[in-house]
């Protein structure tokens, strides 16, 4: 085999080998050849993507819904033909052949891996040769988009209130939640502060729930799918206690991946779950946007900010038709409305 080898590998820039919008990418394409070969071509290839699939079953049919979105495709000659025959002959041994790219710098996605849906930045390699299959050989980048400081409401704080009558005239209970902002850093502390009158005959105990809720959008349809990051609760608030003042407080994981809002088939969201645990009824529910931002950020996290539109959240974005793509099994009609929720599927290892 005259090939013997073909890799890519790039440079880090910083101790968690992540990129940035305009960062450069410097590495190089290592071939190994066991004698003199003719090539056509040797291509540098920098590619930026996010692609979403999941099929659906109704009864003997299956409905399989994708969609793809393009942020980037950059190429470079490496080696061109420059003899008559249009090729270009290298000897024996291993070569090294140097590359430098720029990331666009512009709002792209994060990185992002599931089993539905991914957003993939990678290199690649392709080594031509007349009357033979292309070599290639690729690696992917951890891509990590700067933090939009311009996301409507993202410092502004954050009032929701919920009020509750309780069946068989057991009174009333409501709850004021106040956040100080939507905008969080991995790391910062999120403070809420609950305000609870109690006027009915049952004890209550107050409850907060992260989570985070990926959407994923194909041909007008939508797939989501939660998963319950961390829970706290706070002491029983006891019953015909009147007013109760109440602040409850979680550290942002340091571990998670920042918010994606700049897709339009693939969303990444969080949101805080605030509730009244009541015996024998159903739980006053109060849920807050949260925008986790990655970790480098040159706005000031105290400037003013505008307000968020109304109905922010998570239907606020995305896309629910982009230019997709789709295959049936057989001729049907389109299948009923969809929304599937499920645990956090594991990461896969190939793309």
């Amino acid at each position: 085999m005259t090939i013997k080898n073909l890799q890519i590998e790039y440079d880090a820039i910083n101790n968690r080998n992540t990129f940035s919008n305009g960062d450069a990418i410097n590495g190089r394409i290592i071939l190994e050849v066991s004698k003199e070969t003719k090539v056509q071509s040797l291509l540098f290839i920098g590619k930026g993507n996010a692609r979403v699939r999941w099929s659906e079953h109704y009864g003997q049919h299956t409905h399989v819904y994708w969609s793809d979105e393009k942020y980037y495709s950059v190429k470079q000659h490496l080696i061109r033909e420059s003899r008559q025959d249009g090729t270009e002959v290298i000897g024996k041994g291993r070569h090294v052949f140097p590359f430098s790219f720029k990331i666009p710098d512009r709002k792209m996605p994060s990185s992002f891996h599931s089993s539905v849906g991914r957003i993939v930045h990678k290199l690649k390699a392709e080594l031509h040769q007349s009357m033979k299959v292309t070599k290639k050989a690729k690696t992917h980048f951890t891509f990590i988009s700067k933090a939009d400081m311009d996301t409507p409401g993202l410092m502004v704080s954050q009032h929701e209130s919920k009020e509750k009558s309780l069946a068989f005239g057991s009174g009333n209970v409501s709850m004021d939640i106040f956040a100080q902002k939507m905008g969080y850093k991995l790391g910062e502390t999120l403070s809420v502060s609950i305000k609870i009158n109690n006027a009915s005959s049952r004890s209550v105990k107050p409850k907060l729930e992260l989570y985070e809720k990926k959407s994923f959008f194909a041909m007008g349809r939508r797939k989501v799918q939660t998963n319950t990051i961390l829970r706290q609760k706070a002491e029983v608030v006891e019953a015909q206690s009147g007013k109760k003042a109440i602040t409850m407080m979680i550290t942002i994981p340091t571990e998670l991946p920042p918010s994606i809002l700049n897709c339009s088939i693939l969303k990444l969201e969080y949101r805080l779950k605030v509730y009244l645990n009541i015996k024998c009824a159903s739980d006053p529910t109060v849920k807050l946007p949260i925008v986790i931002l990655p970790e480098d950020n040159s706005r000031e996290l105290n400037e003013k900010q505008p307000l968020p539109p109304v109905g922010f959240g998570f239907e606020a974005f995305g896309n629910p038709n982009p230019q997709s793509r789709g295959a049936t099994s057989q001729a049907m009609s389109l299948p009923p409305p969809y929304e599937a929720s499920a645990m956090y599927p594991p990461v896969p290892h190939k793309f």
